[in-house]
This record gives structure tokens, sequence and C-alpha cells, in this order.
């Protein structure tokens, strides 16, 4: 089941939270600075002894330290540049495999922000319906999740998401 709420990813009791994270796995502001605050020093700690950096298009997977899920997943979603680098492409196969990371250790539920659509400038409204397409495709092949929650900081990236997502009947 696909949930869209407004509110605070890091309060979220889940089994994973994915992280918008940078290639470098360096913590920076948005969602990645919210969630490396709230879920405290040992996520980083864990990023630097186990990984030397993320592609963008892909994720890596952590423990949540404070947070009240058990894993943060770490996804790199392109920065925007105007459509024609592969940027759908991109944004899609971060989803994608922050979801097959989650489905490898065993979640049943996770949360996702809008990965992409806020400092890397993504367009949110196309954002979103790649978000929820990849999302929808996922979850049509492998229905292990109960839920895939989509938590959006703002009222305009919430508007945007109810505005292209289709529930399936």
């Amino acid at each position: 089941m696909i949930e869209l709420i407004q509110g605070d990813i890091t309060k979220q009791e889940i089994d994973a939270i994915a992280n918008a994270a940078n290639s470098h796995l360096a913590g920076g502001g948005g969602v990645d600075g919210a969630i490396h605050w709230a879920g405290g020093p040992t996520i980083m700690q864990e990023l630097k002894e186990k990984y030397k950096g993320c592609p963008t298009g892909s994720a890596v997977i952590t423990g949540a330290g404070n947070l009240k899920a058990q894993y943060v997943i770490h996804a790199v979603g392109p920065r925007w540049k105007d459509g024609k680098h592969n940027e759908p492409k991109l944004l899609a196969s971060a989803y994608q495999t922050s979801l097959e990371l989650a489905q490898k250790h065993k979640c049943q539920t996770i949360a996702f922000p809008s990965i992409s659509t806020g400092i890397y400038g993504y367009p949110v409204e196309e954002g979103a319906k790649i978000a929820l397409q990849t999302v929808a495709q996922f979850l049509k092949e492998n229905p292990v999740f109960t839920t895939v929650r989509f938590v959006l900081f703002d009222e305009k990236t919430y508007q945007a998401y109810q505005k292209v997502y289709q529930p399936s009947t």
C-alpha cells in the first residue's frame, strides 16, 4: 500500500527510512541533514566505515541510530540539469535500488522523502510521477511491503504528489 503524508520523516516508526543523500555520503542539508541530526553520529560513522561514496541512481544501507526506524537507506538521486542527462532514469534507479535493499533486509515498511526535488532542483511533479510509478511497479512485481509511505515535508510537495498519485483500485 502506498501512503502520502505531509510530515517529518525522522519521526516515522517504520522499518526503513530512505534518505536523499549525496554521492559522497557526507551529510548535508534538507532531509539528509535532518536524518543525521535526529539519528545521531553512529549513522555517519557507519557510512564512513562501510562505504566510499555511492553513485547517482544507487543506494546504500546503514543502521538508523537514534531514529525509530531500523535502517536508513541512503539514496542518491540526480541533480536536475534539463531532463536530457538521464535524470529520469537515475531517479527511478535511486528508488528501485532503495526498495531492493529494503527487501533484501526483510523490511515490510519503508518511508521515502521526495528524492532530488529539493536542493537538487528536480521539478517536483516530474519527480513525483517517477517516484510513484517506480514504487507502484516494484510493488506489483514484489508484493513484499505492507506500507510504502511518502513523507513529504512541505505543502507544495505534498500537493504535487497528491495531484499525480493514481491509486490502483
